[in-house]
């Protein structure tokens, strides 16, 4: 029985990526070694770096004056390493989730870091839109989707901000809906993610830097968490993390032989259009999240009241058609089906079929 992977991360990849990673870790590119045991230094590794950075710029559009660097330790790293580089002052945050929370408990070890809004008293089902940025502060942070919640910033909502920065530098963390629409990287500072989501295994973060916002502040940087370090070392100051970005490259190649941001950005619209739709329509299963702000890369869902005792009989029926990993994350309980790029419209169609056919079941 054919699985469909829903899992919010480590998550789906291309099929054939898959496989072609799984031949360079039997032989990399004719060379007669592993993937997993290449130096990184070595002279046909370079050019999988040059092409992972290339590929970032011209999929994302990335204007002249920033760079693409890839490192380990997460996103979660960059909440610490960001402010290490760019807090000088004050900086604010737009607190929309589990992860934007982390971020700016990160930030207050560095300096003032101030909560311009948040919905965390309606357990994060929207985003916030009555707020101001302060004009004082160095940067102003955003997380674009939220994996837990379900939420994520539209078109629109990313205006509203544009709209109110002024002189103020956004950041975003980007990490599960990267390269799945295109995006205005020129309104960014610095925009950064874990690539276990839309990009590649978990091992590897990537972070699109404008460099000329770099060594302003005051405060000594140790030389791991500069950005300048790995600018300047082209991503491999240290050992980089080989395999993940090697993939990357692979996903990337598959992206742009889609046809790019525009071309996977209608896919991801029609595949969270039918599975909005089924969840809409349904006698069963709700959506948690406010319409206006749901994701189109992850999608929670629950139990109505009088089935809430079903929750444990659903997972395991899903399971038992292939459905993996929609059990639904402990802080909203339910359901959750990430579809993030690598997911194709058969999968979500599926998942529609078995939430109907477990529907006409008990409904």
């Amino acid at each position: 029985m054919k699985q469909y992977n829903f899992n919010a991360g480590p998550s789906i990849l291309p099929q054939e990526v898959i496989k072609q990673t799984a031949d360079a870790v039997i032989d990399f590119e004719g060379h007669g070694l592993s993937i997993l045991e290449i130096s990184h230094r070595a002279k046909y590794f370079q050019p999988v770096m040059d092409e992972a950075e290339a590929l970032m710029k011209e999929l994302l559009n990335i204007p002249d004056g920033y760079r693409v660097i890839f490192l380990g330790g997460g996103a979660s790293l960059q909440f610490c390493m960001l402010p290490y580089n760019l807090l000088e002052h004050k900086a604010a945050y737009l607190n929309t989730g589990v992860w934007a929370k982390k971020a700016l408990k990160e930030a207050k070890a560095f300096g003032e870091a101030v909560e311009v809004a948040s919905s965390a008293d309606a357990n994060y089902t929207f985003i916030p839109t009555d707020y101001e940025i302060p004009q004082d502060a160095d940067y102003f942070h955003v997380t674009t989707n939220n994996t837990i919640y379900g939420t994520e910033l539209s078109d629109e909502k990313l205006q509203q901000i544009y709209d109110k920065l002024g002189k103020v530098t956004l950041v975003a963390d980007m990490s599960s809906d990267i390269l799945s629409r295109p995006i205005d990287v020129s309104k960014y500072g610095i925009i950064y993610g874990g690539a276990q989501k839309n990009l590649a295994p978990a091992g590897v973060t990537f972070v699109i830097v404008r460099e000329d916002l770099l060594g302003k502040v005051s405060r000594h940087i140790p030389t791991m968490l500069d950005y300048r370090t790995h600018i300047e070392g082209g991503s491999m100051f240290n050992t980089p993390p080989v395999l993940p970005v090697y993939t990357a490259v692979l996903t990337l190649r598959w992206l742009k032989n889609l046809g790019g941001l525009e071309a996977i950005e209608k896919r991801n619209i029609a595949k969270a259009e039918l599975l909005y739709k089924a969840i809409d329509e349904s006698k069963m299963f709700v959506g948690t999240a406010k319409k206006e702000d749901r994701s189109r890369m992850n999608v929670p869902f629950v139990l109505k009241e009088e089935y809430k005792e079903l929750e444990a009989e659903f997972l395991k029926f899903a399971a038992d058609h292939g459905m993996v990993g929609v059990k639904g994350h402990r802080s909203v309980g339910g359901f959750r089906a990430s579809i993030y790029n690598a997911m194709d419209l058969e999968g979500v169609q599926a998942l529609v079929d078995c939430m109907k056919e477990f529907e006409a079941l008990h409904a």
